[in-house]
């Protein structure tokens, strides 16, 4: 008889990966927040294989996103230099520290576990104040008149490469949110694409540096990609029949739920 345990253990992963798939190409929000503490919480992954994990999963992910973002001419590159100029090196030295200290899997499970408790309200609160910052930017310059406000920009990748290489979370709603904070006349699709851009070489820059200190399921990362690809299809079909007034609270509930899942588990 075939052994078909296997696919008994793959099908709930690639169910999550379809599940949280559809919420994305429904929203265009919530694929790190919601993916890490589900493989956590339900699927009992130790909380550093479930970010090495998701952090490859968003960049394959992520990387068609942004080439079709960029075929649209819908990313402002210099903006995504000046972020990666901060992110990819914080995330390396992070990256570099994991490595060259002993490492304590429970100390990391314990920093991880907290990390995330603070970046999914964080991330809620952005994805419900995301519509409201978006109606600004819907007739904005397509040449982005803003200033470059170069510092403060490099300083935000770099707290969002730390956020990110250490929880998987916040490349996202956060940083779409605080770049419409930082650039009002920047067009709503050319945030997008520009947060997407910039996600590629840092959870990739981050996934690689997990990789290497044997932080990734190869197997988990399969299934949930398996499942993730069909849901964001389906999910982006389907997008606009059900309304965005409730789905952005109920997902912004859903990432304070996982948070307190995390803290009390």
């Amino acid at each position: 008889m075939v052994d078909l345990s296997w696919a008994a253990a793959l099908l709930p992963l690639a169910g999550a990966g379809f599940g949280v798939g559809f919420l994305v190409g429904l929203t265009g929000v919530g694929g790190g927040a919601l993916m890490t503490p589900l493989l956590i919480s339900t699927f009992g992954v130790s909380p550093a294989v479930a970010v090495g994990t998701d952090l490859l999963y968003a960049a394959v992910t992520k990387t068609v996103g942004g080439w079709r973002h960029h075929v649209a001419e819908n990313v402002n590159w210099p903006i995504v230099f000046r972020l990666a100029a901060g992110s990819i090196p914080a995330a390396i030295v992070l990256l570099a520290i994991m490595a060259s200290m002993p490492l304590n899997t429970v100390a990391m499970a314990h920093w991880i576990r907290y990390g995330l408790a603070f970046a999914l309200p964080v991330s809620a609160i952005a994805i419900v104040l995301y519509p409201i910052l978006m109606k600004g930017h819907k007739n904005g310059n397509a040449d982005g008149k803003d200033p470059p406000r170069t510092l403060v920009t490099v300083l935000f990748g770099a707290a969002l490469g730390l956020l990110v290489t250490l929880t998987s979370v916040g490349a996202g709603a956060i940083g779409v949110v605080v770049l419409a904070a930082l650039f009002p006349l920047l067009p709503a699709r050319r945030i997008v694409g520009t947060d997407i851009a910039h996600a590629v070489p840092l959870t990739l820059v981050a996934g690689a540096g997990h990789l290497g200190l044997g932080h990734v399921d190869a197997g988990i990362l399969l299934a949930l990609l398996c499942g993730s690809i069909p849901g964001i299809l389906f999910g982006a079909r389907l997008a606009g029949v059900a309304p965005d007034w409730l789905l952005r609270p109920l997902l912004a509930l859903t990432l304070c739920y996982a948070a307190y899942a995390l803290l009390n588990k």
